[in-house]
């Protein structure tokens, strides 16, 4: 008889031969940034997760900094919007603003984290879609400078990294040509390379203000019954000359990602996305679960399918409640 459990008789074994942990340098938080000065309002939808001006993120600053988590991804919600999305590569744009603000921060106490600023057109477009319209469907082609041009904005402002999200074919490569072009070879490129239409991303919808006014976006975004077309996707991505890969959302994709893992010899980051989180805050609400435990189960499994880089949510409470085990 094999007897397996004798490593698991006690903590002690089990600690020493755990084969998978949750790095909090691995860990990336999402912050919404809003126009205006001194706001500061909850997300209804998603319990704990705030909307910031520019003004107000010395306090994101210094929470990611006490937490030592990897940095932050920026998402913009502009006070106009229009066809086109102008929003997203406006110099004075709400995430431009954003980035300057933490650079000065930086500057100030001497410490800094990552800046990763997504790209993409939705949270700044009239009809609430990821590109140009052209008679009721996402033109692509004609999309992709529009791209290109918000990660310029972003990378003169001070980001470290850009992470292109509307799923446009070929949105990586005009973004590096861009970016190579403007002197900012070194720039890094997360491509989203595997973003499923989902509905776990109904919240966000919420926070960001982006919901589509007509349609849907399952034209761009990826069929959530495909693996294979998923690799094909990653497989792009590699090749336009992106950096780190992607899949989005992570808890119903592990297959994937396992499968990327397995692909690929880029760092794999995964989202786990704004309806992933909700689902534990309202169950832990309720009573219904022990969030603490959960949420580390889940991060765990993230890192153990193979992922790097994990985007979450709770990246904030899983380090403040490890460091008070």
């Amino acid at each position: 008889m094999q007897r397996l459990r004798r490593l698991r008789k006690n903590a002690l074994l089990r600690e020493t031969v755990a084969e998978t942990s949750v790095r909090k340098e691995g860990l990336v938080y999402p912050v919404f940034v809003t126009f205006g000065k001194g706001v500061k309002e909850e997300v209804p939808s998603m319990p704990g997760v705030f909307r910031y001006s520019a003004d107000r993120l010395g306090e994101v600053a210094d929470a990611v900094l006490k937490a030592g988590i990897a940095g932050v991804m920026l998402f913009g919600i502009p006070a106009h919007k229009d066809e086109r999305g102008s929003g997203a590569y406006d110099n004075e744009g709400v995430v431009p603003q954003a980035l300057r603000f933490f650079r000065d921060y930086f500057k100030k106490c001497g410490k800094s984290f990552l800046l990763i600023a997504d790209i993409c057109l939705c949270e700044y477009t009239s009809h609430g879609h990821c590109g140009v319209l052209r008679e009721g469907d996402v033109d692509n082609d004609a999309s992709l400078p529009l791209h290109a041009a918000a990660a310029l904005a972003a990378a003169r402002a001070g980001a470290d990294m850009v992470a292109p999200s509307s799923m446009m074919d070929g949105v990586v490569e005009a973004i590096r040509k861009e970016l190579d072009k403007n002197g900012f070879e070194s720039l890094p490129v997360m491509g989203y390379s595997a973003k499923f239409a989902s509905a776990f991303y109904g919240p966000f919808r919420d926070a960001a203000d982006s919901a589509p006014q007509c349609g849907d976006r399952k034209s761009y975004q990826m069929d959530f019954r495909n693996g294979r077309e998923a690799l094909r996707e990653l497989d792009s991505d590699e090749r336009e000359g992106a950096d780190i890969l992607m899949v989005k959302p992570a808890l119903c994709y592990l297959d994937v990602v396992a499968a990327a893992r397995a692909r690929t010899l880029l760092p794999l980051a995964v989202y786990n996305v704004s309806g992933e989180y909700s689902m534990v805050k309202a169950a832990a609400a309720q009573g219904w679960i022990d969030e603490k435990r959960i949420v580390r189960e889940i991060l765990t499994g993230f890192f153990r399918a193979g992922a790097d880089i994990v985007i979450t949510y709770h990246a904030l409470d899983f380090v403040r409640w490890e460091e008070e085990k």
